[in-house]
């Protein structure tokens, strides 16, 4: 069985959560783009708090048989990028985050309350 994208969504959420990430926001946005249905962005402090993060997060959606379409930055750890087809994880440093701002780039989306 697999997960639905809110599932999906919810599941990345508690992976990140675990590894205590920062300011972790959800956006929804289904209607605004076809790249994928919610984007999960979070921050670490350091390098190895980011590959924390995101280890854990393949970790999880290796034990959901949830199929990772790809993952990018894991070995730079500034910016972390993991496809799980209908939810997209980015993981910050914390320095890389405020520079990119990807939540005034997806400003139009709505962010996800209570996850």
């Amino acid at each position: 069985m697999s997960l639905n994208p809110e599932q999906l969504m919810h599941m990345a959420v508690d992976a990140a959560e675990s590894i205590k990430a920062n300011d972790l926001v959800v956006l929804d946005l289904k209607g605004i783009s076809l790249v994928a249905d919610y984007f999960v962005i979070c921050h670490g402090n350091s390098d190895t708090q980011v590959q924390s993060i995101a280890s854990e997060v393949r970790k999880r959606a290796h034990e959901e048989n949830v199929t990772i379409r790809g993952i990018e930055g894991v070995n730079a750890a500034r910016w972390v990028l993991i496809d799980l087809g209908d939810v997209v994880v980015h993981i910050f440093h914390r320095d890389e985050r405020e520079y990119y701002n990807i939540e005034r780039l997806w400003s139009d989306a709505k962010v996800v309350e209570n996850v």
